[in-house]
């Protein structure tokens, strides 16, 4: 993976762990964000099922079919490594 940013699921909802320089694990909380609001993007290509909005900082997605469903938060650090992930055909299944 190109970070080393992580999810830590036995944190509970909305904390996330990240890594320190030492490998030391440094939880943080993210803030509820307001979404009603943002700017949600699809993608030009395919059938735009999913959706993006750059919000306060932070990166929403959710499912384009199910809009009112819940929407994942990334930090821009997560963000990244989940792009350049997917560049390398990280998340492939074939």
């Amino acid at each position: 993976m190109a970070s080393d940013a992580f999810f830590d699921v036995t944190a509970g909802a909305g904390v996330f762990a990240q890594r320190g320089p030492v490998g030391v694990a440094v939880e943080e909380k993210k803030p509820a964000l307001d979404l009603s609001g943002a700017e949600w993007l699809s993608s030009s290509q395919g059938v735009g099922d999913v959706q993006v909005a750059f919000i306060d900082g932070y990166i929403a997605m959710r499912d384009g079919r199910s809009p009112e469903g819940p929407s994942l938060i990334f930090t821009p650090a997560e963000w990244n490594a989940f792009v350049l992930g997917a560049r390398d055909g990280e998340f492939d299944l074939t």
